[in-house]
């Protein structure tokens, strides 16, 4: 019988677990929308909404005890700057997971777990393009020729 097993253990040691969950807190609390597997985003979901609980009430052990979870100052200021003020009047429910079709490798269920009423500010990425990039190393191939002779 199956009694007491609660989660899903998506074919992985529970330290790969552990690590793949912190990580995929950490970029959903940083990008308010990523893509996943439907059974991890399942898993995903109660996982964040405790976390986002715990940081509406902005005590000190609170703090410590989601750095403790995330291991990332970013994300706890974060939960506790504005995530915990975006929520505050809601009880629960702060994410929601959508299905996003099947994957194309091996037909595995996508879907796309996000925060509700997310900044859409938040998904863009801050990376440098790669025209900016090639930009940069010509400047640096310049200076060195410069300096040597």
């Amino acid at each position: 019988m199956r009694h007491g097993i609660g989660y899903r253990k998506l074919n992985k040691t529970s330290e790969h677990r552990k690590a793949m969950f912190k990580n995929m807190i950490n970029s959903l609390i940083k990008y308010e929308q990523i893509i996943t597997t439907l059974p991890k985003a399942k898993e995903l979901k109660p996982q964040i909404d405790k976390l986002i609980t715990i940081g509406k009430k902005n005590l000190l052990s609170n703090k410590k005890k989601l750095f403790s979870k995330l291991q990332d100052k970013k994300s706890v200021s974060k939960i506790f700057d504005e995530l915990s003020k975006r929520y505050n009047s809601r009880k629960g429910g702060y994410t929601r997971v959508l299905r996003a079709g099947f994957r194309t490798g091996d037909d595995a269920p996508m879907a796309v777990i996000e925060l509700v009423n997310r900044n859409p500010e938040a998904k863009k990425i801050d990376k440098p393009k790669k025209a900016e990039l090639k930009d940069k190393s010509q400047e640096k191939k310049t200076e060195t020729k410069v300096v040597t002779k």
